[in-house]
């Protein structure tokens, strides 16, 4: 169950996920952050820093940031492989 960035995360960009990820796992885009789910060691390290609570597990995203789990594997995986 990879963790996945949300709606909360757009224009914020805190990084404090980034920092903590033990697998580099979390990508920088133009307007937020991204988590790879193919990468993601299911840790929850990146949880508890994010100062706008928009980071959550696959199966907890709210039902109207559901789009982020596919947007989430979409964008990391295009950023990751350059």
């Amino acid at each position: 169950m990879p963790y996945v960035v949300t709606e909360p995360c757009i224009g914020v960009k805190d990084k404090s996920c980034m920092t903590v990820c033990p697998v580099d796992c979390i990508y920088e885009a133009d307007d937020m952050v991204y988590i790879h789910p193919d990468e993601c060691i299911d840790c929850g390290l990146c949880e508890p820093e994010c100062p706008v609570s928009a980071i959550f597990v696959d199966t907890d995203v709210p039902a109207n940031w559901k789009d982020y789990i596919q947007k989430n594997a979409v964008e990391a995986k295009k950023i990751a492989d350059g």
